[in-house]
C-alpha cells in the first residue's frame, strides 16, 4: 500500500500503465455488443429503436471509462488496493455490457427499456469508484473537497439510477432520468472547481483519450471481415471483396490519422480549465466511430441478404457516421484552441459532397463495395487538406493557444 497523495501534473514521460490497458480490454466487449446490436436492429427495420439503444448504450460505456480513466491519471499508486479496485470494476463493465443485448431488445419491442443488468454492472463498478475516491479523500488532504465531491456526486447517481429501474410511469421517468444524469455529468464540473482540482496529467489523459479512440476503431476492422467474409460466402473471392477490404481498411486508419492530427495534449498541459468539455465531447465522437463499425457490420448482413434496410441504408448509415466523426474532431480542435479555421469549414463542405456521391451512386445501383470506397475518399481528402496546409494553420493557433 502506498499514499494515495495525487500523481506530479509535470511528470516526465507519463504514459499508460499495462493496468489501464488491461482495463480498456474490456470496452472491446462493450463497443461490439453496441455495434452488433445496432446493425441487426436496423437490419430488421427497428431503425428508431436501433439508434435509442446506440445511443444510450455508448454514453453508459463511454461514462464507465471516464469514470476510472480520470481518476487512474490523478491518484494512480499501482499497489494491491488500486490493482484489485481496478479487477472489480473490470467485473462490472463485463455486467454493463452482458446486459447490452437485453436492453436493445427491450426497445425493439417497444416494452420500455430494461437496463436492469446495465444498472447492476455500474453498481460493481461505483462500489470500487467510490472506495478509491473515499480513499483519495482521506490519504490526500490537500484534495480532499474535491475527492469527496466526486464520491457524493457518484453514489447520489447511482441511487438515482437504480431507483429509476422502479418507476414506470413515463412522466415520472423522464424528468427524474434527466436529473439524475445532470448530476452525473456536472459532478466532475463542482468536483474539479474545489481547491486545485485533481492532478490529472495532461499528456497522460491525451493519450488515454487516443487508446480508447483506437479501441473504439478496432470495430472497423471487425466489420470489415464481417462484410469481406459475407462476399467470400456468398460469391467467392471477387472484386467486390477487394473493394470492401480496401474500404474498411482505408476508412479505419483515415480516422485514425485524423483523430492523431489535434494537439490535445499541449493545449491541456497549459489550459487544464478547458478539459472537461474536451472530454465530454469525445462521447459523441467514440459514438461515431463505433457506428461506422456498425456500418460496415450492416453491410454484412445485407450482402447476405438478411437485412431490409438495402446496400442504399448501409452506406447512408456509414456516411452519416464519417461526417459526425469528421465534425466532432473539428469541433473538439475549434474548442481546445479557441479558433474557428475557416480552412476547415472547406474540408466539411469537400466531405459532404464526397459522401453525398456515395449515397446516390448506391441509390442508382452502384455496387455497394464500390460505394464505400468512395466513402472512404472523405477522410482521405481531410488528411491530404491537413497535410497539405492544415498543419500550417495549426502552428498558428497552436502558438496564440499556449503563448
Amino acid at each position: 500500500m502506498r499514499r494515495m497523495t495525487g500523481r506530479n501534473t509535470a511528470e516526465a514521460h507519463r504514459a499508460a500503465t499495462p493496468l489501464e490497458l488491461l482495463f480498456d480490454l474490456t470496452f472491446v466487449v462493450g463497443f461490439g455488443q453496441i455495434a452488433d446490436q445496432t446493425a441487426h436492429l436496423v437490419s430488421d427495420g427497428h431503425v428508431l429503436a436501433a439508434l435509442g439503444g446506440f445511443a444510450f448504450g455508448m454514453f453508459a460505456v463511454c461514462w464507465a471509462w471516464v469514470n476510472f480513466s480520470w481518476f487512474s491519471s490523478a491518484f494512480d499508486t499501482d499497489d494491491w488496493f488500486f490493482r484489485v479496485a481496478t479487477m472489480v470494476q473490470m467485473v462490472g463493465v463485463l455486467i454493463l455490457a452482458l446486459g447490452l443485448p437485453a436492453m436493445f431488445e427491450s426497445l425493439a419491442r417497444g416494452t420500455g427499456i430494461d437496463n436492469s443488468v446495465m444498472v447492476a454492472g455500474y453498481v460493481v463498478m461505483r462500489v470500487a469508484m467510490i472506495a478509491q475516491w473515499l480513499r483519495a479523500a482521506y490519504q490526500d488532504p490537500a484534495r480532499r473537497r474535491s475527492a469527496l465531491t466526486y464520491a457524493v456526486a457518484i453514489a447520489v447517481a447511482q441511487v438515482g439510477w437504480v431507483g429509476l429501474l422502479f418507476v414506470r410511469e413515463n412522466y415520472i421517468l423522464a424528468p427524474v432520468s434527466v436529473v439524475v444524469f445532470a448530476i452525473d455529468a456536472l459532478g466532475p464540473v463542482f468536483a474539479e472547481r474545489k481547491d486545485s482540482g485533481t492532478p490529472w496529467h495532461a499528456h497522460h489523459i491525451a493519450e488515454r483519450y487516443g487508446l480508447l479512440a483506437i479501441i473504439a476503431l478496432g470495430e472497423g476492422v471487425v466489420g470489415t471481415i464481417a462484410s469481406v467474409s459475407a462476399v467470400i460466402q456468398a460469391q467467392g473471392w471477387s472484386a467486390e471483396a477487394v473493394l470492401i477490404v480496401v474500404a474498411g481498411t482505408g476508412l479505419t486508419f483515415g480516422l485514425w490519422w485524423i483523430y492523431f492530427i489535434g494537439p490535445s495534449a499541449e493545449v491541456l498541459a497549459a489550459h487544464r480549465e478547458r478539459a472537461i468539455p474536451w472530454a465530454y465531447l469525445h462521447i459523441p465522437l467514440f459514438a461515431a466511430i463505433t457506428a461506422v463499425g456498425a456500418g460496415l457490420h450492416l453491410a454484412a448482413l445485407v450482402i447476405e441478404h438478411d437485412s431490409k434496410s438495402g446496400s442504399v441504408g448501409a452506406v447512408l448509415f456509414v456516411a452519416i457516421a464519417v461526417l459526425v466523426f469528421i465534425f466532432m474532431v473539428l469541433a473538439i480542435y475549434a474548442y481546445l484552441l479557441h479558433s474557428v479555421d475557416p480552412f476547415h469549414v472547406a474540408l466539411l463542405a469537400v466531405a459532404v459532397v464526397v459522401l453525398g456521391v456515395a449515397v446516390a451512386l448506391a441509390a442508382s445501383g452502384i455496387s455497394m463495395g464500390l460505394c464505400l470506397v468512395v466513402v472512404t475518399l472523405a477522410p482521405i481528402a481531410v488528411v491530404i487538406g491537413y497535410e497539405a496546409v492544415g498543419y500550417r494553420h495549426e502552428e498558428v493557433a497552436l502558438a496564440k493557444a499556449i503563448g
